[in-house]
């Protein structure tokens, strides 16, 4: 719940992918895999089925949102 963690610190913001993989695995990884996608999509699975929009926002090109409620 790493993500989610962090995505609430930053309600309403954009976090990148680059600020997901350093809180979740340091700066020295390179993210060229789609292990964020994945989390993500796992994530909205859960949190997202009793809301009719989505918490977890994609920004396109620059990472992803949790709607400030």
């Amino acid at each position: 719940f790493s993500v989610l963690e962090l995505l609430m610190r930053h309600a309403g913001q954009i976090v990148s992918r680059k600020m997901l993989n350093e809180h979740l695995w340091g700066q020295d990884w390179d993210g060229m895999t789609n292990v964020i996608d994945v989390h993500i999509n796992r994530l909205r699975r859960k949190i997202d089925r009793d809301f009719d929009e989505p918490l977890i926002q994609t920004v396109r090109g620059r990472g992803y949102s949790l709607r400030a409620t």
